[in-house]
């Protein structure tokens, strides 16, 4: 049973249509956070974290408890969805999100391609049950207010994985990454490893500023409407558009 200082709104909900493109991992500036108000959807059971978000959380402001169907409030920065099976779970909320623009994190403990790629082409960050604590689930939330998409590691490894597996556009696929400059496939190789442009920086010491400059060039020569598109190209795991 939740105490009442834990769970600041507690309510049930319904559920709608979503689609945005997003950047991946990353770890939010926290000075540039404002208070947020986060959906806990559960498609199955109760929220399992008892001690996230803690009352004194400096981010989280307001909690609302979900399950189905869906009723959506409308103010709202982002939706954590905990389900059994996200190719019936996901599209019941997005359904109820309607036209909402609000980035979405998945919760599950499915880790096979088909459930990760799913999510991913969404643009919805995964988290596999068992692969990542609280403070993660803080970063993800974070991160999905700037525009990343979070994937906790085993989730990168099967999206990077089955990305190895899928036939490829062969020599155009090769062509296709020729356009990028060394310095651009760099960045892309790290991106594809779930790092944010504030992580890239770090590991080739430069500015996030000069990062994000060369992801919207990587962006254009990729034919690609932001780094979930990008991502999928690069691996192959997406159609191949130039030739």
């Amino acid at each position: 049973m939740r105490s009442p200082q834990h769970v600041r709104t507690s309510q049930h909900v319904r559920t709608s249509q979503w689609v945005r493109t997003s950047q991946r991992v990353g770890t939010a500036d926290p000075a540039a956070v404002r208070s947020l108000t986060v959906a806990l959807a559960c498609a199955q059971g109760e929220w399992p974290h008892e001690d996230w978000p803690a009352p004194d959380d400096p981010y989280v402001i307001r909690a609302v408890h979900l399950s189905p169907p869906y009723d959506v409030p409308e103010a709202l920065d982002v939706a954590v969805l905990r389900c059994d099976d996200p190719s019936v779970a996901l599209p019941e909320l997005l359904g109820a999100m309607g036209d909402a623009n609000v980035p979405l994190i998945v919760i599950s403990p499915r880790r096979d391609s088909e459930a990760v790629l799913q999510v991913f082409r969404t643009g919805a960050g995964y988290l596999a049950e068992g692969d990542y604590c609280a403070c993660m689930l803080s970063s993800a939330v974070m991160a999905a207010t700037v525009g990343h998409t979070y994937l906790s590691p085993s989730a990168c490894a099967v999206l990077r994985e089955a990305a190895r597996r899928m036939p490829t556009a062969g020599d155009a696929l090769e062509r296709l990454r020729s356009l990028l400059s060394p310095r651009e496939r760099q960045i892309m190789e790290l991106l594809s490893t779930g790092l944010g442009a504030q992580e890239i920086g770090l590991r080739l010491r430069l500015s996030e500023k000069t990062v994000r400059n060369n992801l919207s060039n990587i962006y254009a020569k990729l034919d690609a409407r932001g780094s979930t598109d990008a991502v999928l190209r690069w691996l192959g795991a997406a159609p191949v558009l130039r030739t």
